[in-house]
């Protein structure tokens, strides 16, 4: 961290009346946000939230063509929000507008990247079920927040004038560019594998229905990142409210099987195929207007292609990033792809599966 960095995040402090806070650091995430905790003179501890900007590369302009935001990165391209301080507070707003806890907005410089938020604690739903919390009840308040937040139409824009952000939708190109990660990463990480020009056109087809269906079911405010460390156990709170949500700048537009296969594919911790089947008839009980099999078979298809995109971001992490202990989630992820891609309607992408990646290499 540069002294001009370091003087900036102190001056923001100290012009938020913050700046005798003892400060102390957290331990930070995959991502190239860093996170304090304050302790004010007088008053609750807060968090601290350091996202520089130029660690990352540009949003997604709203009208921006394919073609522009492929040459603007990956994040123009694939993730859209490129973790902005400003798609944070927007977020939070919207969330809160709903009766949903998210941290609460204390200060915030979108063009410095810095905010101050609401500090929600330390009860992380998988830190919270290893200290004996009942599993049961935590995933049942957390299907039904995402009930709340799916039953809501999702604006186009979030946020007031401080802090404004377009809700983009999760298109073709974004789902395009996920499924490569899965081809372009892997192999550098299981060198044994090589897909050769024949493997990669018989990849992108066997996606495409998957693909459109994704595109086509885009109708929800999709957190994207909804799962058991994302996630905060407030028992003093009512309802769906007991969830505190964190890490959701990256929220689009999307199918609203997403969220569910990041809460129920959760490579950091095993929810077993009993907890994944209470939990989806529990959000179908508070969605009685969906159609049973056809939203099964969305969450198969596009849980698939979520957890093949999981596998190759962490093969990115492992080999480009230096992180090995991404490398350790790989074998949960594998055998979550393999559960979805045993519903027979995806027999095409399981044939790819089996002749591309053999079991040795699924570890």
């Amino acid at each position: 961290m540069s002294s001009d960095r370091d003087a900036l995040k102190a001056d923001f402090l100290a012009a938020n009346g913050l700046g005798q806070a003892r400060r102390q650091p957290l331990t930070g995430d995959a991502s190239t946000r860093a996170y304090e905790r304050l302790f004010p003179i007088t008053g609750p501890s807060l968090i601290f939230m350091d996202q520089p900007p130029k660690a990352e590369t540009a949003p997604c302009p709203p009208d921006a063509t394919v073609e522009e935001r492929r040459a603007l990165g990956f994040n123009a391209a694939y993730r859209l929000a490129a973790g902005r301080v400003d798609a944070f507070v927007a977020c939070a707003r919207h969330l809160t507008g709903l009766g949903l806890s998210a941290p609460r907005i204390v200060a915030f410089d979108a063009g410095a990247g810095l905010a101050v938020l609401e500090d929600l604690g330390d009860g992380l739903f998988a830190n919270a079920i290893a200290d004996g919390a009942d599993e049961a009840a935590l995933y049942d308040a957390a299907v039904d927040a995402l009930a709340v937040l799916h039953a809501s139409p999702p604006p186009t824009v979030l946020g007031g004038e401080d802090a404004r952000w377009p809700l983009l939708t999760y298109d073709g190109l974004a789902l395009t560019s996920a499924a490569e990660l899965f081809v372009e990463w892997l192999p550098k990480l299981r060198t044994e594998l090589a897909f050769d020009a024949a493997a990669l056109a018989e990849w992108e087809a066997a996606w495409a229905p998957v693909l459109r269906t994704a595109e086509d079911g885009a109708e929800v405010f999709c957190h994207r990142d909804y799962h058991a460390e994302n996630l905060i156990w407030l028992p003093e709170r009512d309802g769906p409210a007991r969830v505190g949500m964190i890490d959701f700048q990256d929220a689009v537009k999307a199918h609203r099987v997403w969220d569910l296969s990041m809460l129920l594919h959760d490579a950091r911790r095993q929810v077993t195929p009993e907890r994944e089947a209470v939990a989806l008839d529990r959000y179908l009980a508070a969605h009685p207007w969906l159609e049973r099999e056809r939203f099964l078979a969305d969450y198969h298809a596009l849980g698939a292609l979520n957890v093949a995109r999981i596998i190759g971001i962490f093969a990115r992490l492992v080999v480009r990033d230096g992180k090995p202990k991404y490398e350790g989630f790989l074998p949960r992820l594998w055998a979550y792809l393999e559960s979805c891609v045993a519903d027979p309607a995806l027999g095409t992408l399981r044939d790819w599966f089996d002749r591309h990646v053999p079991a040795e290499a699924r570890r």
